[in-house]
């Protein structure tokens, strides 16, 4: 049986090129949307397989269609497809229910197995951004009252979920970029993740942005 799925960009050109990209392969599209409004209504009346949904759009963007498609169609992948390979939308895409996260760089052949593997119900596949936040996704959540930062690690993590550089975190705060780095070992190391998308995913997920 053939995979069906909805893709959700604003951009005609890009959808043009997925469907091309797709075509001769067991992926059928049944429905394009051009924003986040008309991806959520064509994913209720289509029930696609997999829905291939793009952050950034004009008004009701892909983050906020997640959201709704997840609680309309609670069964239903969503792979987000982005530009972007920013820890704040990689975090909110994990707290928000989807499947993947792949970047529109990505070759043929892994935008096919990321879709496969959504629409068997695998784990992110390795090809996936979601592939580096599978050991937080896995860790039980602390308590709030458990997280073991000091006040100013918190800022720095804030920052860093908001996608903010060590640069961009020195200049907020106020504080030398080799301070933001030793913060941001010490953070790494107390909440025990390996790199800042981890981190974004930790605080997302404690509502600390």
């Amino acid at each position: 049986m053939g995979i069906d799925v909805l893709i959700a960009d604003d951009h005609e050109v890009v959808r043009t090129g997925l469907v091309s990209l797709l075509d001769g392969t067991d992926i059928k599209i049944v429905a394009e949307a051009a924003n986040g409004k008309e991806a959520v209504t064509k994913a209720i009346k289509h029930k696609p397989d997999v829905v291939l949904l793009d952050i950034r759009m004009p008004g009701e963007d892909g983050l906020k269609a997640l959201d709704q498609i997840h609680k309309k169609l609670p069964k239903t992948p969503v792979v987000m497809l982005s530009t972007y390979d920013n820890p704040t939308y990689i975090a909110r895409s994990v707290a928000l229910g989807a499947a993947d996260y792949v970047l529109k760089g990505c070759s043929r052949r892994d935008l096919i197995a990321t879709i496969r593997a959504a629409a068997s119900g695998q784990s992110p596949t390795r090809r996936g951004e979601m592939r580096r936040v599978a050991g937080t996704l896995e860790r039980r959540l602390q308590a709030e009252d458990d997280i073991p930062l000091t006040t100013r690690e918190t800022q720095v993590l804030r920052h860093i979920a908001l996608g903010l550089s060590n640069k961009e975190i020195a200049m907020s705060l106020e504080i030398s970029v080799e301070t933001v780095k030793e913060h941001v070992q010490n953070i790494l190391r107390k909440i025990g993740v390996s790199d800042r998308t981890q981190a974004a995913v930790w605080a997302v997920r404690r509502n600390l942005v």
